[in-house]
């Protein structure tokens, strides 16, 4: 009688049936307890190792030898997808092993029977059972069969499955209990496999860069989604998109996908905000993501999308830390050009009070040529000035030629062309630092000057060093007020 009073069905093996999950753990187990130390052996197996394949391996392992079982196998059940994910098996040599195409996936025959019905199955021989099926080629033959769940607190993780019990009889009562005695111990096991497992993965996740690739990315690079896909019509959303086979799914139409199996994209988002994609694809053939990697992929998409967010906020405070700087540049060339120009106002007064009076105008035209002459100085170093200030706020070059660049790259802005630039010679191995500066001051004249002429379409910058000397030549095809054209300035510096 069972538990409920009604007899016990028939199984398919002619052996009363033994799907009911009301039985007692010792049910079976002989009055010696002979199988007790061999019990106690195999949970202490399972339960010695926190690395989640390892202890799935050996629960597989013990369960064959408590069972005196010749095969073995452990399946990890996908409850999303109702199939399996993972195999391990016992018992299979290597040529066996090399025989079998492929592992069974539960999607059929009695390994698919105990995934829709997870309870404790036992088979005299699975050969007569209407419902084994989805073998695949090169498979042992197998006959006796006993199969049991595996819950980790109120979920199923998978099946223990045993054939062929040594000696050719039937699996026992007695080997049930054992097994589902094991199958209990393995549940605790597997939780704390599992607990390990997510803190490991963890801190991968934490340990996350940006963007990897074990190949070439050349042609990864650039690579675009068209516009009205499926896939980016969900990003755009907002929504993750997971694809079980990048290659075969008509959501994906970028030529790279039949280079990758299992992917995920999953949108980073800041203030309701589509900022980028995280993009997770895996290499053809691998193993699909579960739960636990999407959940992790998910809180990394939200704090990568955090840590753009702040790397944004810190280049804006950086690009306000320059134009602070600059403003600051301004007032000073404000102060000093307000002070120049104040002092030539009063040389020009002085000179029109003395040419009132003077009987000669020699000397006032000394003067006056003076004058004139410091505000054109003063008017080159405020184009100077312009032309340091109109340089993009990037790092400072830290090479002699990449300085020169820089400034005719910030003289291009008011000149609206860029100007040539030749080097001659070692120019960053021979140029002590005052030389390089006092030659980049004298490039900043030579190009205000070289603006200030009308009818300017290109400048040719030379910069020639020998072990000797240092020489620098500016040329331009405008003119002088006057209408010739301009000479070119030359500057030189003995090294």
């Amino acid at each position: 009688m069972t538990d409920s009073g009604q007899e016990p069905e028939e199984g398919p093996g002619g052996r009363p049936g033994r799907e009911q999950p009301g039985e007692e753990f010792g049910a079976g187990f002989d009055e010696e307890g002979a199988s007790l130390p061999v019990l106690l052996e195999a949970v202490l197996s399972v339960g010695s190792d926190l690395e989640l394949h390892a202890t799935l391996q050996h629960i597989v392992d013990s369960a064959t030898e408590l069972c005196s079982a010749r095969y073995g196998a452990l399946g990890v059940v996908d409850p999303e997808r109702a199939r399996l994910t993972e195999l391990f098996t016992a018992g299979l040599t290597e040529a066996e092993r090399a025989a079998i195409p492929r592992l069974p996936d539960g999607r059929s025959g009695l390994l698919g029977v105990l995934i829709s019905d997870p309870r404790p199955l036992v088979l005299d021989d699975l050969a007569q059972d209407p419902r084994a099926a989805g073998f695949p080629p090169g498979h042992p033959p197998m006959h006796s069969f006993l199969g049991v769940p595996i819950r980790v607190h109120t979920e199923i993780f998978g099946n223990l499955y045993l054939t062929e019990k040594r000696g050719g009889g039937p699996f026992t009562d007695e080997d049930l209990a054992l097994l589902r005695v094991l199958a209990s111990q393995a549940g605790i096991a597997i939780g704390n496999a599992r607990l390990y497992e997510t803190a490991r993965r963890r801190e991968r996740w934490i340990d996350g860069v940006a963007a990897s690739t074990h190949g070439d990315p050349g042609d990864l690079v650039g690579t675009a989604i068209a516009p009205g896909s499926p896939v980016l019509t969900k990003l755009l959303g907002g929504e993750p998109v997971f694809i079980e086979d990048s290659a075969t799914d008509p959501r994906m139409t970028t030529h790279v996908r039949e280079r990758f199996g299992p992917s995920m994209m999953l949108p980073l988002q800041s203030g309701g905000q589509l900022i980028g994609t995280l993009a997770l694809p895996r290499a053809r053939g691998g193993p699909p993501y579960d739960a636990v990697d999407r959940l992790l992929a998910s809180q990394f998409a939200s704090q990568a999308a955090l840590a753009l967010v702040l790397a944004d906020a810190q280049h804006d405070r950086e690009q306000l830390a320059v134009y602070e700087d600059r403003d600051r540049i301004a007032r000073d060339l404000h102060d000093l050009v307000v002070q120049r120009l104040f002092a030539t106002e009063m040389m020009l007064e002085s000179t029109r009070r003395r040419a009132a009076n003077a009987p000669s105008g020699d000397t006032v035209g000394d003067a006056l040529g003076h004058a004139v002459d410091e505000l054109d100085s003063t008017i080159q170093e405020v184009r100077t000035a312009i032309f340091a200030l109109q340089q993009p706020p990037t790092e400072a070059p830290t090479t002699f030629r990449g300085r020169v660049l820089r400034e005719t790259g910030g003289a291009a802005v008011l000149l609206g062309f860029q100007p040539s630039v030749h080097f001659a010679g070692a120019v960053d191995a021979l140029l002590p630092d005052p030389v390089a500066a006092d030659l980049l001051a004298a490039l900043r004249t030579a190009l205000a000057t070289a603006h200030r002429r009308s009818g300017v379409t290109s400048i040719e910058v030379v910069v020639d060093a020998t072990a000797s000397r240092v020489r620098l030549t500016v040329a331009d095809d405008g003119r002088t007020e006057s209408g010739t054209p301009g000479a070119p300035v030359t500057w030189e510096s003995a090294l």
